[in-house]
């Protein structure tokens, strides 16, 4: 799992959203950026955890925040995410896993007695200069977003 902790720079990234487009950390400097990494889209606990924060992109952009999601599907698969829940925010297609890794979310999981590697489900929120402000490692699917903030 992730060695990257509160207070650590976070790793510079550059990754194709949906669209095929650039999307790097840098893009998001002067604002807040909560990062979700999840293991598969379309999936229940993935479509929860994607609706709720779209549920509270409001309350996000309000608060300062962008939201960017990161998995490995493809982009064809992300924009069909996207479309089938109306998210807000734009997904990065990460298929070789730069990402991934340099955030250190790829790992062996266990399920159902299986053992295999994938996409353990976590989320930074990094603050407007790059810093990581927060680590979410165990992730609420159907609340998230008030992990992230109060949503109250």
């Amino acid at each position: 799992m992730t060695t990257l902790q509160i207070g650590d720079k976070a790793p510079d990234f550059r990754a194709l959203n949906q669209d095929g487009k650039t999307i790097s950390l840098s893009d998001y400097m002067g604002k807040k950026l909560v990062l979700f990494f999840y293991p598969k889209a379309s999936t229940p606990g993935c479509t929860m955890e994607a609706c709720n924060l779209r549920d509270n992109y409001q309350i996000f952009l309000a608060s300062g925040y962008a939201v960017l999601g990161v998995s490995a599907d493809a982009a064809k698969r992300q924009q069909n995410f996207i479309t089938k829940n109306n998210l807000p925010f734009d997904l990065l297609a990460d298929e070789d896993k730069t990402v991934i890794n340099a955030f250190g979310v790829w790992g062996p999981k266990k399920f159902m007695g299986r053992v295999y590697d994938g996409i353990h489900r976590t989320t930074f929120v990094i603050d407007e200069k790059g810093i990581i402000e927060d680590v979410i490692l165990k992730v609420k699917t159907k609340a998230h977003a008030s992990q992230i903030i109060a949503v109250n």
